[in-house]
């Protein structure tokens, strides 16, 4: 079995004006498609290719070690941007045991969104921002450089936990609309989360 490509569930207009088509497109059927070409290129002939891509990122160690940051890399890319996709919708709305939890966890929701901007804000270079759900059931906010993501977890990236909801802040991911202005791409994804599948999430790990 081989990785694909996972179709998008919207037009690539659809997050228009917030996420512009022509990033959406690129984003997608490039940098997404190189992520996923790289992981089968690296699998080959490996045991760990019918795993889903989550549950491989989480056994890094137990990989060769020549393939080890490859796969790092390159299936982080592709959990990430699976991920990415699925959490980007216009129109739902922040309610129930998510907007509870966020409440308790982070003082009020304003409180949740200057952290998640600040964290990434100040990600340096390439990377993700996440809203984590920890061991304790507690949420968090964190990031990570590169491709990394939380479900590898504390030895390889030192931090731990399930996402429930990440955004891209490599500059293919806004520099066409937004050039050097990351802090309003990051403003602009409060209108385009779908609230519905971190909800989802959020409830999937208890």
């Amino acid at each position: 079995m081989s990785y694909s490509l996972p179709s998008l569930p919207y037009a690539y207009d659809a997050l228009e004006p917030y996420f512009d088509k022509q990033t959406m497109e690129i984003h997608h059927t490039k940098h997404h498609q190189t992520y996923i070409n790289n992981t089968n290129i690296a699998l080959q002939d490996m045991n760990f290719q019918n795993l889903p891509v989550d549950e491989l990122i989480t056994k890094l160690s137990e990989l060769p070690a020549d393939k080890r940051n490859t796969i790092r890399n390159n299936a982080g890319g592709h959990a990430n941007h699976s991920l990415f996709w699925k959490s980007l919708k216009i129109g739902t709305f922040l309610c129930g045991e998510l907007k509870n939890a966020i409440e308790n966890d982070f003082g009020s929701v304003q409180n949740f969104q200057q952290t998640f901007e600040n964290e990434a804000t100040t990600r340096f270079g390439s990377g993700w921002a996440w809203l984590i759900k920890q061991n304790n059931g507690k949420l968090a906010v964190t990031s990570t450089a590169n491709q990394d993501n939380p479900l590898m977890g504390q030895s390889i990236v030192n931090v731990s936990g399930y996402p429930i909801l990440g955004l891209d802040v490599w500059e293919h991911a806004y520099y066409l609309k937004y050039q050097n202005k990351r802090i309003d791409y990051i403003k602009a994804f409060w209108n385009v989360i779908n609230w519905d599948e971190a909800t989802v999430r959020f409830n999937y790990i208890k």
